[in-house]
């Protein structure tokens, strides 16, 4: 079996245990710096993965996330994010790790190769046609992303892998690879280091953009947020002050009468529309704020 780049010894930190500490740590940021241009090499796969996810979300499916270990945590990291950036469901995007919630926090000896845990995840979504279904490995090689590959092929469903092995196994069942070959880790085969890194900075692509995709945004500013805090609701203030061009206090006015509804308070502040013809226009409009503008 080919050896994955990321458990190969790299020969820039060999000598990593007898130096300073100051000197650890650039090395440790030295290798991190390769990581964003190992991702850039990657930007054509990811953007045809969020095309996918955005269809798939317009035409009500979820982004479902599968992994083991760090990358398992990884995906219910990004999931659990959507919610209060972009007041998605938290079935919109979910994570699930190998081994199941105990997993998070602890190692489930064995979860990465046991295939009746993916069975056992996949079936337990109840996945439609719509859903698109990511898989998450350093090395791309274990049997319960592979087996969950298996069985979203045959429900009919598009799948992205997303790995640091340009000869993983993943590539073989997946519609889109994304393959982020970011080299041998600071320490052989601690894949939670510059791959963990590259997934991260993947998964945020594939929300994100997905999200500004369906409408989420307004030009950088994210309309969609749930302002269940004091910074979020002050930040609703200044989203809606600078689109709808009123001051902060007539915006603050309009959002706590309407419960805080970011775009329903746009539109009143702009054309003068009611919070139920705000609505009725949002709706027609898939919630995407600037076809009703």
């Amino acid at each position: 079996m080919t050896e994955s780049n990321t458990e190969k010894r790299n020969q820039n930190t060999t000598n990593i245990d007898n130096v300073s500490t100051l000197e650890v740590v650039t090395l440790i940021n030295n290798e991190d710096l390769t990581v964003a241009q190992a991702v850039k090499k990657c930007l054509p796969e990811i953007a045809a993965a969020v095309d996918i996810i955005a269809v798939n979300f317009l035409s009500g499916g979820r982004l479902l996330y599968f992994g083991a270990g760090t990358s398992g945590r990884l995906g219910i990291l990004d999931a659990s994010e959507c919610p209060p950036t972009f007041s998605t469901t938290p079935e919109m995007v979910v994570g699930t790790i190998a081994g199941g919630d105990v997993a998070i926090k602890s190692a489930v000896e064995g979860a990465e190769d046991n295939v009746e845990f993916a069975q056992k995840d996949f079936t337990g979504l109840n996945i439609t046609k719509n859903d698109t279904v990511v898989v998450i490995s350093a090395t791309g090689n274990a049997k319960y992303i592979i087996k969950i590959l298996e069985l979203a092929k045959e429900r009919g469903n598009k799948s992205v892998a997303i790995s640091s092995n340009i000869n993983a196994k993943v590539k073989d069942f997946s519609d889109i690879f994304i393959c982020a070959d970011t080299g041998a880790e600071v320490i052989s085969g601690s894949t939670r280091m510059k791959a963990g890194t590259a997934q991260k900075m993947i998964l945020n692509m594939l929300t994100t953009a997905s999200m500004i995709k369906i409408g989420k945004v307004y030009g950088n500013l994210m309309i969609d947020l749930n302002p269940s805090n004091e910074k979020l609701k002050n930040r609703a203030v200044r989203i809606v002050s600078d689109i709808s061009g009123a001051s902060c206090k007539d915006a603050l006015r309009v959002l706590s009468e309407n419960g805080f509804k970011v775009k329903h308070a746009i539109l009143n502040l702009k054309s003068g529309l009611s919070y139920q013809e705000a609505d009725e226009l949002l709706a027609k409009n898939s919630g995407i704020l600037k076809m009703c503008l």
